[in-house]
């Protein structure tokens, strides 16, 4: 008889990243690496290198490193990394018992710290067999999904004794997901009723990248379709827009900005803001939409305006991840014959 195995399944929720301090060295250096990403920019690496150590580094770092210090925590912490941990402690919880199995779940970044080749080393050490990574970003990007991918690869380079691995692309449609976001429109409007339109406007990525094939701006208007249509809303009652774009390129359009200034300009008086391409609420969302949009809307002659949060640590999101990471999770197990409990 083949001698029972200790066996440890593992979750790694990753999302983008985060500076470790709203410093300008703590924000150059994520910079660096962020901005360093050929998946991110895709100008060719020598010139954009130039750009990057010349024109960005010596003078973006001290401008983004005070809206940090506006969303960081009292407790020293941005708010992304909190809720990314926050979101690994409710989903551990979730799985519990699901499986007669050591399921560990932890959290990691795309760039900054903890590093998913950190956090996939420390699962290894504690045994763990089998692991599911769950990009943090529920349409599909090369710029935002694809470094994940990147990411694990390059850590599977520098394995001899690989783990199994399964890397989710997305859920920009999963039943669940759909259901959370338009729950907590419900639960917003609720608590501080209705406004004239819902805009859900989305993280940008430039025109280019989507005409070469990225499959992002179809699965965002996917997502808001759907989540339009759950809550029964009409055609000029909701909009999608793209927000955060950088540099001179064309983006992908309608742009937040430019929509919101248009609708103060046509008349709306009020406008809620979702936001459904962040997984939790972060720099784009609490200092961007939440504040800098509100001032524009109101300057052009608008009258209310409200972010709804994220879906952050919301019950039904954390059940999202549990449904996403279960069938994958059991599926391994029952592949595994012999096995022995880890009682530590």
């Amino acid at each position: 008889m083949l001698p029972k195995k200790k066996v440890g399944l593992g979750v790694v929720l990753v999302n983008l990243g985060t500076p470790d301090a709203p410093t300008p060295d703590a924000v150059r250096r994520f910079l660096r690496q962020f901005l360093s990403d050929q998946r991110v920019i895709e100008i060719p690496k020598f010139l954009w290198q130039i750009i990057l150590n010349l024109f960005i580094l010596p003078f973006r770092p001290k401008r983004v490193a005070k809206l940090y210090a506006s969303v960081w925590d009292a407790n020293g912490d941005s708010p992304m990394r909190r809720i990314l941990h926050e979101q690994v402690a409710a989903l551990d919880q979730q799985l519990k018992g699901i499986l007669p199995a050591n399921i560990h779940v932890r959290a990691a970044m795309s760039y900054g710290n903890p590093s998913v080749a950190s956090v996939m080393n420390s699962l290894r050490a504690e045994g763990v067999d089998h692991i599911v990574v769950v990009p943090m970003f529920p349409q599909f990007s090369a710029t935002s999904s694809a470094p994940v991918y990147d990411a694990v690869q390059h850590w599977c380079a520098t394995q001899r004794n690989l783990p199994t691995l399964t890397i989710l692309k997305d859920y920009f449609a999963h039943p669940t997901y759909i259901q959370a976001l338009a729950q907590s429109v419900k639960d917003y409007r609720a608590e501080h009723g209705s406004a004239e339109k819902l805009l859900m406007s989305f993280h940008g990525i430039p025109q280019p990248y989507a005409d070469k094939g990225d499959p992002y701006p179809q699965r965002c208007r996917c997502t808001a379709a759907q989540v339009a249509q759950l809550l029964g809303l009409k055609d000029d009652e909701w909009a999608i827009s793209f927000q955060s774009r950088f540099g001179k390129q064309e983006w992908v359009k309608p742009y937040t900005d430019k929509l919101l200034a248009d609708w103060a300009a046509a008349g709306v008086t009020s406008v809620q803001v979702l936001s459904p391409a962040f997984s939790a609420d972060c720099l784009e969302t609490l200092e961007e939409l939440a504040e800098e949009n509100k001032h524009l809307f109101l300057h052009a002659g608008g009258k209310q305006y409200a972010y709804i949060p994220a879906l952050n640590t919301r019950s039904d999101h954390i059940q999202l991840f549990a449904d996403l990471v279960t069938p994958h999770l059991q599926a391994f197990w029952q592949t595994m014959p012999y096995y022995h409990a880890d009682k530590s």
